[in-house]
């Protein structure tokens, strides 16, 4: 058994979870733009990834949310953003269903984002996330978690803000059952601890036809391509992000707490006891509210 083996995160979703294959609900002329788009729009992401550092902090953020809405918007995948932006840097933290979760958190928050090693090789997004400043985190090596949890630290107190998806795994984002038997995992949450940064909790959650659906998921051996095709062939997909209120450790909190408290927010009914008694050295600073007028609210991106 290897090390990663020992403590990669794993979720009980398989196969069974994902919807039962039906015909696509577009035509195929409509399918073939849609993939034309995504191509084109990983093609501008080669350019990009010179660009990016080169850009000012800012430009880079907004070029990165542009990105990140025009491949929503290739894909077909509406988005609807509820709750206040955070506006200074903070480790945002979300649910892992699909490999979309990404583009809808840069395209609603642009960060820097915590990722496994093999990303960094992938064709064109390994190289976009590499200048979009990725910390890379590499899981057969339990021994250099802190140093990427540091790495992380860092990156926040010099003003980033860094996404993370703490259950370490996807899984269907449906059945209770399927989710990751630890939850959150605690450690990187001690680099906002380190940092004195805030912890903005992300709820992700997929509706297809107007339901609660899997269809977004992807999960176990599938591959990446079978989960595109099923995106690509769906006609009303929308996916929700949910900013929900900002944890704000005091100095010296306990990572672990401040986990069970992120995850409390976006899974309102958790698995595990009510972390209320628990939660020391953490507060909330603000509630979900609506985005002011003006603000990204029911952006419909869908192609």
């Amino acid at each position: 058994m290897t090390g990663d083996d020992l403590w990669r995160p794993a979720s009980g979703c398989g196969p069974v979870c994902l919807p039962v294959a039906t015909a696509p609900d577009v035509s195929l002329p409509r399918r073939v733009g849609r993939l034309l788009g995504v191509v084109g729009m990983l093609l501008a992401g080669v350019g990009l990834a010179a660009l990016l550092p080169l850009l000012p902090a800012r430009d880079r953020r907004a070029a990165l949310r542009g990105w990140a809405r025009g491949t929503l918007r290739a894909l077909g995948v509406r988005l609807v953003v509820r709750g206040r932006l955070p506006r200074a840097r903070a480790l945002l933290v979300a649910n892992h269903v699909s490999w979309l979760d990404i583009l809808a958190v840069l395209a609603v928050s642009p960060a820097r984002m915590l990722a496994k090693r093999e990303v960094r090789d992938w064709p064109v997004l390994g190289p976009l996330a590499a200048a979009a400043g990725t910390v890379f985190v590499d899981r057969s090596r339990p021994r250099d978690l802190p140093a990427t949890v540091g790495r992380v630290a860092g990156a926040l107190r010099a003003g980033h803000s860094v996404a993370v998806f703490p259950e370490g795994t996807t899984w269907c984002g449906a059945a209770a059952g399927c989710r990751p038997g630890r939850g959150f995992r605690p450690a990187v949450f001690q680099a906002a601890v380190d940092a004195g940064a805030p912890v903005v909790p992300f709820r992700l959650a997929y509706r297809y036809a107007g339901d609660a659906s899997t269809l977004p998921a992807f999960l176990g051996d599938e591959t990446l391509w079978e989960s595109v095709r099923r995106v690509l062939g769906a006609r009303d997909l929308t996916v929700a992000v949910t900013v929900a209120a900002a944890l704000h450790p005091a100095a010296g909190a306990d990572r672990r707490v401040l986990a069970r408290a992120a995850e409390s927010a976006v899974h309102p009914a958790p698995v595990r006891a009510p972390v209320r008694r628990a939660v020391v050295g953490v507060r909330l600073v603000r509630p979900v509210a609506p985005v002011p007028a003006g603000a990204e609210v029911g952006l419909d991106l869908a192609a």
